[in-house]
């Protein structure tokens, strides 16, 4: 191998070790004093778990319509609960890492646009956290275990790159307006409640299905629903699934490259203005 080959390989090599340790640092510094530790991380939606039970189904017996995935309101919510967080987590975290992790940026020679990836990872383990726990009460609750959640990896690194290209937006946006974390935090707000998460899509009055046509988080929010918690699809639903995958991808890539773009050109102020 020529010397520019080995030296882009050792580069490679390199950046992968400091991600692994960017990643295991951040994961241990969110239970870092804590006698719990990363059980924590399933005590959290467990709790959320239950309580949603208690809510919805035991005090305001809400029905599902016919059609759905399953009739079992807690699970229709954690199931499409869950590529909301990993995609508002890394986006949140983002937002302010750059600023956080300023004197990193500004006293080393530092690739600042791991910071964003790692935060994805780190979230990403919660992430199975939790959804080991809902498989585990589809399981008891359900009596099914679909093996289209096989497929679920596919859907997790299309929304690492959805979310991780969104973050490098606000991430370097918020080193020179600081306001742009908060923006952020009510934009997702909004776009919480304009997804189908707590509703089904059959109560969207038809003027505003462009919400769900045009949201790459409502197709999320289906397919995880579908591959956790409904029946092996027949070969009409296994297209529908790859168009579907498709257009989140398609998403999700350009939010990536628009990103990474983005972020690029405004890294060569960091440290002048950190």
């Amino acid at each position: 191998m020529n010397v520019p080959g080995r030296l882009f390989l050792t580069n490679i090599i390199e950046r992968r070790a400091l991600l692994y340790q960017m990643v295991r640092r951040d994961f241990e510094q969110r239970y870092v004093g804590s006698a719990g530790g990363w059980l924590w991380g399933l005590i959290h939606p467990l709790a959320i778990l239950l309580c949603w039970k208690f809510v919805f189904e035991i005090c305001m017996k809400i029905q599902l319509p016919r059609g759905e995935v399953t009739q079992n309101y807690t699970l229709f919510l954690l199931a499409g609960y869950l590529p909301w967080t990993l995609f508002q987590d890394t986006v949140l975290r983002s937002a302010t890492s750059l600023v956080d992790q300023a004197n990193l940026i500004t006293k080393t020679v530092f690739p600042a646009e791991l910071i964003p990836i790692a935060i994805f990872f780190s979230s990403l383990v919660n992430h199975l956290l939790t959804l080991f726990l809902v498989l585990g009460a589809a399981w008891l609750w359900l009596g099914q275990a679909s093996v289209m959640t096989l497929s679920l990896p596919i859907y997790m690194i299309l929304t690492g790159l959805l979310g991780v290209g969104i973050g490098w937006i606000v991430a370097s946006l918020q080193v020179y307006v600081r306001d742009t974390a908060q923006v952020m935090t009510v934009v997702l707000t909004i776009w919480f409640w304009l997804t189908p998460i707590f509703i089904y899509e059959e109560s969207y009055p038809s003027r505003f299905h462009f919400l769900l046509d045009y949201n790459p988080l409502a197709y999320l929010v289906r397919a995880y629903r579908e591959h956790l918690l409904g029946p092996l699809p027949d070969l009409r639903q296994l297209a529908l699934v790859g168009e579907e995958i498709g257009v989140i991808a398609f998403y999700a890539l350009a939010a990536f490259i628009a990103g990474g773009l983005f972020f690029r050109q405004l890294k060569r102020g960091f440290a002048d203005v950190l």
